[in-house]
């Protein structure tokens, strides 16, 4: 499911116009883009969670010239599957 189609079946569902369904998820990527640049947790329940992981700084190699180079410390954004979502796709399977 990409945003375009997440918007289109909130107008749907919701029963509202497509600008109005485009301002709700683009409202909730944003709020949950800045959590995470704030270095916020997300939870959701029965969902997931969002959440950023550390990364210390270390040596890498160029695969190419095979030269060392130090790779920079980082954070990177994390999610961890809910039980229930984790469950309902598993069943999914399982019939």
């Amino acid at each position: 499911m990409t945003k375009a189609d997440l918007i289109h079946v909130i107008a749907e569902k919701g029963k509202l116009q497509h600008k109005q369904s485009e301002t709700i998820v683009s409202i909730i990527f944003d709020m949950m883009s800045e959590a995470l640049r704030n270095d916020q947790r997300i939870e959701i329940r029965g969902f997931g969670s969002f959440v950023n992981r550390n990364y210390g700084s270390y040596q890498g190699r160029n695969p190419k010239t095979g030269q060392i180079v130090q790779v920079p410390s980082k954070k990177v954004p994390f999610f961890k599957v809910g039980k229930e979502l984790k469950e309902m796709v598993d069943s999914e399977n399982q019939e």
